[in-house]
């Protein structure tokens, strides 16, 4: 399938020295943060995909979802302007509504929004149905992107990358072992374990659920999988016991922050000069700090870990929690 190219690839990997001073492991870091400026992060490896599909079939409206502070529904935001296409963003309403972070760069760029609640946004089917039909009857052609990208379209942004990472490998001169990611939609695990499968390789790709348990975690990605064959010359099949999810950093909840994880993300900025975001990749990061520390994950020596951006997330809220008001 053909995608546009939109990212600054390949993105470079760079080891962590925080994990060498504190636990003596061997980790590094693929700056995927580093694809873009207000596009940057993993989402927009699955939209160079999810985009051409929709140039190809003359959509002219993007329609998809997510958090208030939602870092996919920022990138296709931004990529609709950039490619003269509308952009209607379905946002599930929080406690702080407040015009900052992404939630800004959607106003800026001039996303239409439409917040639901939260018994709302557990099925949106209906509400995608209406505003389809809507915009369909108002002349204009719609596309709609799932949350986060994760579909079988979306996915293969990060099949790309795991044959990215396998060249950068070699340019190196090592092999990664395990891949570690945060897990929130599916389908940037979903594309590195396909792309594993595929290549015949044995590394441990481990994700670390920011959203959802584990058994739910699982389901998504399968079906994430399933919907990748149709774009492959010889499709797999995949067993639940095949997903590693490791869903013991979840915390208060996706997007909510707890004074210990920001303190984590705090420390690794200053050894590292890194920043984190509160949501996926302090989380994620947090996790597999703990991993290694209670001595889980015995069989991994070169681990990389995927930055998956979301900078645009430290709000007024997760500031004010580490610092109070300034």
């Amino acid at each position: 399938m053909d995608k546009m190219t939109i990212a600054n690839l390949p993105t470079k990997i760079e080891k962590v020295h925080f994990f060498s001073k504190h636990l003596n492991k061997s980790v590094f870091i693929k700056r995927d943060d580093q694809t873009g400026m207000a596009t940057s992060g993993n989402k927009i490896r699955k939209l160079e995909y999810l985009l051409k599909d929709a140039q190809n079939k003359k959509c002219d409206y993007l329609i998809t979802s997510g958090g208030i502070q939602s870092n996919h529904a920022r990138a296709t935001a931004v990529l609709a302007a950039k490619y003269h296409m509308k952009s209607l963003l379905i946002l599930k309403e929080s406690e702080i509504n407040k015009t900052e972070g992404n939630l800004l760069f959607n106003k800026l760029v001039g996303a239409k929004i439409k917040l639901v609640s939260e018994d709302e946004y557990q099925d949106l089917t209906p509400i995608i149905g209406k505003l389809e039909k809507e915009l369909t009857d108002s002349g204009h052609k719609p596309y709609v992107i799932p949350m986060g990208g994760s579909n079988g379209t979306g996915a293969l942004g990060y099949l790309e990358a795991y044959y990215e990472i396998l060249r950068q490998e070699e340019q190196l001169g090592m092999v990664f072992d395990t891949i570690v990611v945060a897990n929130g939609s599916g389908g940037t695990y979903a594309g590195l374990l396909y792309g594993n499968k595929e290549c015949n390789k044995d590394k441990t790709i481990i994700g670390i659920s920011v959203l959802n348990q584990k058994e739910q975690a699982v389901h998504d990605i399968l079906h994430v999988l399933e919907d990748m064959n149709q774009y492959r010359a010889d499709p797999y099949s995949f067993k639940d016991n095949e997903i590693n999810i490791i869903d013991r950093y979840i915390g208060l909840g996706y997007g909510k922050s707890q004074l210990d994880e920001l303190k984590f993300i705090e420390k690794f900025a200053q050894e590292e000069g890194i920043i984190l975001d509160p949501a996926y990749t302090g989380k994620s990061m947090y996790g597999l700090y703990h991993e290694l520390k209670n001595g889980n994950l015995q069989d991994s020596q070169n681990l990389l870990f995927i930055h998956t951006g979301g900078i645009f997330g430290w709000t007024d809220e997760k500031i004010n929690m580490l610092y109070g008001s300034i």
